[in-house]
């Protein structure tokens, strides 16, 4: 099929790049992610998320009339436009959505009318600063003294879970200031959640705060698993009480498991970053960052470093730039690992941080004035032993470690564990979190380089679906 252009558009179609574009759309992946539909000029005109990528995207080349019936005049007018396309794939369709409203946030593309705002996806908040922690829905958190869920995708779901949840751990969900040493917490009155049983009123000091605190610990616990076992059981609750025609038992159990269901539906609040909710002044987190690792003035400009491997195949590594605080898209570097074969991170750091910085040792090339390694203390010394291999010294070198974020540097033995809410642990969250995300980016695209090479020397080919002309 051919695929039309509005007249004012600067740069007709071609027949070859409609060829291409259909060859692109024949070879994507089967699998959740997003998409970007481009113009000829390399500007992004939409982005939208898909469960199957090949499918969702191929359906926007259909019969004009069709397009115009099943999505309207405006993307009718903008697959005219689009020349190009570009995707990202996910292991999951919260993945696929977390990242279609990142994308369309930064990018703000002229034909999404939707998730352009400054919303955010809401957290599940425990205040685990107070004595008697509180636990919320909120979409603006603390900015320290507790511990965040989510992004979550539906809030309705969230809050439906919160009230399942809050039947069985009886935590508070009011917004009182509740302080163990206040004697006078036992001539208040408790509200209704305490007569139906779904809170154990610290406010009128009927738990004692390690007795709520063992509560909140149960809570988080159960946060934490894959709550496979309590599902379970509600749903074995759930059939002998439709077995025993106790049909409203059953209804309530239904409602209390898809409430809990629905907790899967989120990210991770690192990971899944949204900058509306945690704005970091970049300023402020390099002179903090600065006087953590004792430098004579701010950091300002950052490398970041990562490796992305699966079971030591299409083994890559990345290299992004900061500058005051910002990402340098320019000093981008990706590389395929040459050296290194199985599995051996160390190694690989050790590859990536020779070939990048050696210019820098004959003095073609500057040194930035930190260097991050995503990584452990095992990940920092393989920089190090590189650029001792080098016969210089370098400049300041750091590694950040995913899981507690600690972060280990060359003149402590022991790592520096930083405030969640910390600026420079931000900072330093961003540039190594968009390192994971270059290196992730390449690897991805090695793997179908491969699985596509080898399916063309074994002669397979996907089915053509272009129509003929008529």
């Amino acid at each position: 099929m051919s695929v039309k252009r509005d007249q004012n558009d600067s740069k007709p179609e071609t027949p070859d790049a409609t060829d291409s574009l259909l060859n692109k759309i024949r070879h994507l992946p089967k699998s959740p992610g997003v998409y970007l539909f481009k113009d000829s000029k390399g500007r992004v005109l939409y982005v939208g998320k898909a469960k199957d990528l090949r499918s969702r995207v191929g359906s926007y080349f259909q019969n004009s009339a069709d397009l115009l019936k099943s999505r309207g005049p405006e993307i009718a007018r903008m697959i005219t436009m689009v020349a190009d396309l570009d995707f990202l794939d996910c292991e999951t369709e919260v993945d696929a959505l977390l990242k279609e409203n990142r994308l369309i946030k930064d990018i703000q593309p002229p034909f999404n009318a939707d998730l352009r705002d400054d919303k955010t996806f809401p957290y599940l908040e425990i205040t685990t600063g107070d004595d008697f922690p509180g636990v919320y829905v909120t979409r603006q958190p603390m900015p320290r003294g507790s511990k965040l869920y989510g992004p979550f995708t539906n809030v309705a779901g969230l809050r439906e879970a919160v009230n399942a949840m809050q039947k069985v751990f009886c935590f508070r969900t009011c917004e009182l200031v509740i302080r163990d040493d206040d004697d006078n917490r036992r001539h208040f009155r408790p509200c209704l959640l305490h007569s139906i049983k779904q809170c154990t009123a610290p406010c009128a000091a009927l738990i004692s705060r390690d007795e709520y605190a063992k509560d909140i610990n149960r809570l988080k616990k159960f946060l934490a698993s894959k709550r496979s076992v309590v599902l379970r059981q509600l749903q074995r609750e759930m059939a002998a009480a439709s077995a025993a025609r106790n049909y409203e038992q059953a209804a309530r159990l239904r409602d209390e498991i898809k409430a809990l269901e629905a907790l899967s539906l989120h990210g991770d609040p690192h990971t899944d970053l949204q900058p509306e909710v945690f704005f970091v002044d970049p300023k402020e987190g390099l002179t903090k960052l600065g006087e953590i690792l004792n430098m004579d003035r701010p950091p300002r400009t950052i490398e970041g470093i990562d490796i992305a491997n699966l079971q030591g195949e299409e083994s890559c590594g990345s290299l992004v730039r900061f500058i005051d605080g910002k990402p340098f898209k320019t000093g981008y570097r990706r590389f395929r690992i040459k050296t290194v074969e199985g599995i051996d991170d160390y190694a690989m750091i050790r590859e990536v941080v020779l070939r990048r910085y050696r210019y820098a040792a004959d003095g073609e090339e500057l040194y930035p004035d930190l260097i991050l390694i995503d990584g452990g203390l095992g990940h920092l010394h393989a920089a190090l032993s590189a650029f001792a291999e080098l016969e210089i010294r370098p400049p300041m070198v750091v590694s950040l470690a995913k899981r507690e974020e600690e972060l280990y540097t060359q003149a402590r033995s022991k790592p520096v564990r930083l405030p969640r809410n910390n600026p420079a642990l931000r900072i330093l969250q961003q540039v190594r979190d968009e390192a994971h995300r270059f290196a992730q980016h390449y690897h991805h695209l090695l793997r179908r380089k491969r699985i596509f090479d080898e399916d063309l020397a074994a002669g397979r080919r996907p089915p053509s679906t272009r129509e003929k002309k008529k």
